[in-house]
């Protein structure tokens, strides 16, 4: 873990909870990085955007925050991370420092924010080349924020945004109104990517988008806990949620998806409302998996990148999750022979993960059905749900083009036929955000 020294945040730790204290002393970031360009303290929330050579759509994207009400505003500390690794190409590091002396100009155009940045992009303050990355530029940013966040009265917001997504005007009036109601400390927020510039692009993102959705609608139709998407410019938790979960992971990709399943194991997920995030359909390089590569994949033609899971993989799951709640009381060995009857694949994975080891500890420690059960979820995660899915589509099910898989899907999750990407795709919008999802931020 990345340590900061107590003696370092002494002075703004004055006034934040003991948890937030004693979690920045443990596991807070250690680093020479500092927020500048504001003094500001006791904000309601944080929005916390990693920027790294996006000089040509951070702009777009602090004037689409602008366009939210002037008081919600004043009450969100607006934080750009500019920065790359110090084995960064130099065309990167260029304009890194280009958008540090624009963030330092203040330009007027954005003077209703209350705009701050980190350089983690000069030197002798480049990310560290093993483990520098969004993650870890994710991580200073909040954990930098905790001490400027106000805690007098209700918890404080941590907002993740990307510096190429855009926003509406319902933006931060949507994250306060679900907070102020929500069981779940955590959230995910609407999201509908931006249409490609091109054909060829908008049909890779659309393909990709479609994935995300189908994948989410098949953990949904099988009973899965963990079926919500995972963006890491559509999410959201309280301070005191980021801390229980152990604060933002330094992975350099699926920094989301990661972070995500820990809230979800501590203090829940749920779907904010009301509004929409925008994110870019363009390919990347810079990341190993995602968004960003799988475009890239498909405009070089390789279809394969993004193929769907069969139906009957989600279906498997199903009938694994639905088992687990039926044989609550069972042993080990007796769950692992009936999962050999749904699938000897799947018993071939529980053999592969210990389950029946693993299962007699849960009910050791768990002595009663909702506990346990929790237990079991919190075990069988959302790692584990989707490696059970590749080790189904590695075997008999390979995958399949989303015109072969998703009739079967959609019948199976009592959804009306749709035939092409276009019409399933807004089939899933619909459904999945319950609102006007098309792009205009100016709603």
């Amino acid at each position: 873990m990345f340590l900061l020294a107590l003696s370092d945040m002494k002075s703004e730790m004055s006034s934040t909870p003991f948890q937030i204290a004693k979690y920045l002393q443990s596991r807070g970031i250690n680093g020479p990085w500092k927020i500048a360009g504001i003094e500001q303290e006791s904000f309601y929330g944080v929005v916390m955007i990693p920027s790294l050579a996006e000089g040509q759509y951070l702009w777009a994207t602090l004037a689409s925050l602008a366009q939210n009400p002037s008081d919600l505003l004043s009450r969100f500390l607006i934080l750009v991370v500019v920065n790359h690794r110090r084995d960064a190409l130099l065309s990167d590091k260029l304009d890194n420092q280009q958008t540090l002396q624009m963030l330092a100009a203040k330009n007027p155009f954005l003077s209703g924010l209350c705009l701050g940045w980190v350089d983690a992009a000069s030197a002798g303050l480049e990310l560290p080349i093993k483990t520098g990355g969004v993650g870890l530029a994710r991580k200073i940013g909040f954990d930098l924020a905790l001490p400027r966040l106000g805690y007098q009265k209700v918890g404080p917001l941590l907002i993740s945004l990307d510096a190429d997504t855009l926003v509406r005007p319902d933006y931060l009036g949507a994250a306060i109104h679900h907070f102020r109601g929500a069981e779940a400390s955590g959230a995910v927020i609407p999201f509908c990517h931006q249409p490609g510039s091109t054909t060829e692009e908008d049909r890779a993102i659309k393909r990709y988008e479609l994935f995300l959705r189908a994948y989410v609608l098949g953990l949904s139709r099988a009973g899965s806990p963990y079926a919500f998407h995972t963006v890491g410019s559509a999410m959201a938790c309280s301070a005191e949620a980021y801390v229980r979960a152990g604060g933002m992971n330094a992975r350099q990709a699926g920094e989301d998806f990661y972070f995500l399943q820990h809230l979800a194991k501590t203090v829940g997920i749920s779907q904010v409302k009301g509004t929409v995030v925008y994110p870019s359909p363009r390919a990347s390089h810079r990341v190993p998996f995602g968004t960003g590569r799988s475009i890239n994949r498909l405009l070089a033609g390789d279809k394969e990148a993004v193929m769907f899971y069969q139906t009957a993989c989600f279906q498997i799951l199903g009938e694994w999750l639905a088992l687990i709640a039926q044989n609550i009381n069972a042993s080990g060995e007796e769950i692992r022979v009936k999962a050999e009857r749904i699938s000897k694949d799947l018993g071939a994975y529980l053999d592969n993960i210990r389950f029946s080891e693993v299962w007699e500890k849960l009910q050791k420690n768990f002595r009663d059905r909702a506990t346990l059960l929790t237990g079991f979820h919190s075990w069988f995660d959302g790692l584990k749900t989707m490696k059970l899915l590749h080790h189904l589509s590695a075997g008999p099910l390979p995958r399949w083009e989303p015109d072969k898989t998703l009739p079967q899907l959609f019948q199976w999750a009592g959804l009306e036929p749709v035939n092409g990407i276009d019409g399933q795709l807004a089939l899933l919008r619909e459904m999945q955000i319950g609102e006007d999802y098309n792009f205009n931020c100016r709603k």
